[in-house]
């Protein structure tokens, strides 16, 4: 009785957990956001002006008028010269770079690169890896890595932060139809959570043309 229990109680915590630990994440990043440029807004409007909820919208209007800025090549090196002066500051180059690889991987430039997600074989062995392709591009590679035939794949390591650039022949590398979240999960959990049946990925095999493959 006490094992039927106790395994229910976890099963529902396994359930509840994540989602109640997302949501408050988000719960608390929309508030800071709220708190922050709320306060700002009420030292700025007239009283009785300040409504909740403009500090969000404010902020969804700063960002849109930043990434609008953003296309315009003097903002664009206005921005690199700033980024320069942070990236020669001790201690401050290294928490922002690390901040700024972070974010830099939910940016939809940084996304393309990792989309076509792989299987690398190892050597002459049956043995295959995960992988995300991120440059199959030669002249973005540096120039003692350029080499014919070959792409440079990520290969993460499961349950850990972190993973391994390889430079790989196409002819070992072979294109998955999985899309970059699920692969994601399925490496960083080795495979415990598995693939959901029924999940499309919105592409398929013979629609996707794989630049690793050449």
């Amino acid at each position: 009785m006490v094992k039927f229990i106790s395994k229910n109680i976890l099963t529902g915590l396994i359930t509840l957990l994540p989602v109640v630990l997302t949501l408050y994440l988000l719960y608390w990043i929309l508030i800071s956001i709220e708190t922050a440029l709320g306060g700002l807004l009420r030292g700025l409007l007239p009283d009785g002006w300040y409504q909740p909820g403009m500090g969000l919208l404010a902020a969804c209007g700063v960002a849109f008028l930043v990434g609008l800025l953003m296309h315009a090549y003097v903002v664009q090196s206005l921005f690199a010269r700033g980024e320069q002066l942070l990236y020669r500051m001790p201690v401050i180059k290294s928490v922002y770079r690390a901040i700024r690889d972070f974010f830099d991987y939910f940016s939809p430039e940084t996304r393309k690169e990792f989309e076509q997600v792989v299987a690398v074989r190892l050597g002459e062995s049956e043995m295959e890896l995960i992988g995300f392709v991120t440059q199959a591009r030669q002249e973005r590679l540096p120039p003692g890595l350029r080499q014919a035939g070959y792409v440079l794949v990520y290969l993460p390591l499961s349950y850990m932060i972190g993973g391994y650039a390889v430079l790989m022949p196409s002819s070992a590398v072979r294109p998955l139809d999985m899309s970059l979240e699920e692969a994601m999960r399925f490496t960083l959990t080795a495979g415990v959570t598995g693939i959901k049946p029924n999940v499309g990925t919105g592409r398929s095999k013979g629609g996707h043309k794989s630049d690793a493959g050449g």
